[in-house]
Order: C-alpha cells, then structure tokens, then sequence
C-alpha cells in the first residue's frame, strides 16, 4: 500500500490512500499457475495394479482343450459338434480329473453374441477346470513388430 504524506516542495496536500494492486495481482496470477499444475497431479484415484498387456503366443500342447463357438452359438469340441451344454459339462468333467489338468482355449467368433461365450465359460467353471483362456488374432500392426 502506497500513501504519500507530503509533497518534496513541504506543502501538505491530501493524503494518498490508493492501493496499489500490482503486487496483488502478480500473487494472485502466480498462485492460480500454480493450481492450475497441481490439480491434475492430486486428483484422487483408487490403487489399482492395473494388467499389463502382453501377447504371447499359445503354445498348443495334445492335452489342451480347444472349445469354439461358431457366429450362431454352436459349440465344437476340436472338430466335433457338442449338440448341448450339458454335454460339454459332462464331457469337461472328464478331462478335470486328469493329472495336470488340462487348459480349455475358447475359440469364438467376432459376431458371436457373448451370451454363447459366457455359457461355455459357464460350463467350464462348473466342470472344475481352472485354466481358461480365449483365442484372439494380433492386431495388424503387432505382426510386423
């Protein structure tokens, strides 16, 4: 705050009570920077270990169990047509009681409804079976890398 209470000549004038805003607006332009840099660094979010991606290629062992669902919902056991679900549970039953228990790669189409994908995961986890995995192509640029 600036006053001046007299003049260099010794008259007395009135005295000057203007505050002076610079220094009060350089503060204020230097804090709002400096909000403005921190509020994205502080903004809250929940820990998590997010899964990295990786692409690894399936390694087909004879043990493996290759189950695909065409783009209607029809189930195929390798080459072979399972007429039902709960024969698929049946027959994955089976093969959970092997010692190591096999993988089951789910084979599914890119216009198969997820709903025939989630009844054979379904049928999976009900046979027991622990090891599941889903069979993707790479992305088109992940083969020239």
């Amino acid at each position: 705050m600036a006053m001046n209470l007299a003049n260099a000549e010794g008259d007395e004038d009135e005295m000057n009570a203007t505050i002076n805003t610079t220094p009060l607006v350089d503060v204020m332009l230097v804090m709002l920077i400096i909000f403005l840099i921190t509020i994205p660094v502080v903004s809250a979010s929940i820990p998590l270990e997010l899964p990295k991606e990786r692409n690894v290629p399936t390694q087909t062992k004879p043990e493996n169990i290759v189950i695909a669902v065409n783009r209607d919902g029809e189930i195929f056991w390798g080459m072979e047509r399972v007429p039902d679900i709960e024969t698929l549970v049946a027959r994955l039953k089976v093969e959970a009681v092997k010692e190591p228990q096999p993988e089951v790669h789910i084979r599914g189409d890119a216009e198969v409804r997820y709903e025939s994908v989630g009844k054979v995961v379904v049928a999976v986890q009900r046979a027991g079976i622990y090891k599941v995995g889903f069979i993707t192509e790479p992305p088109a640029g992940a083969a020239a890398r």
